[in-house]
């Protein structure tokens, strides 16, 4: 399975590839695999160095914030790593 933090784009060069920031890191990524123009200010998913499509940004947002929260009950011990789902059945059935 992969999982893709949606990336909000910062920059974008005159050779197609942007600056994201993915939850505070920086990285570059091509742009060539995206179906429609990306903006600066616009949330990708990328796969291995590629944007794959643009995501809403609400829903971009909402998965940032699961993302956050798993992160945090991973390091403070509320769920483990090998809990299967990670709760995640139950966040997003609410």
């Amino acid at each position: 399975m992969c999982l893709s933090i949606p990336s909000k784009v910062v920059a974008i060069d005159e050779n197609n590839c942007a600056s994201v920031e993915t939850l505070g890191v920086i990285r570059q990524v091509s742009l060539d695999l995206v179906g429609e123009p990306v903006a600066i200010g616009d949330f990708v998913l990328i796969h291995v160095g590629y944007a794959m499509g643009k995501i809403d940004e609400k829903e971009a947002l909402e998965s940032i914030a699961i993302f956050e929260q798993i992160a945090a009950q991973m390091e403070d011990g509320t769920i483990d790593e090998n809990e299967g789902d990670l709760g995640l059945a139950a966040r997003l059935s609410n």
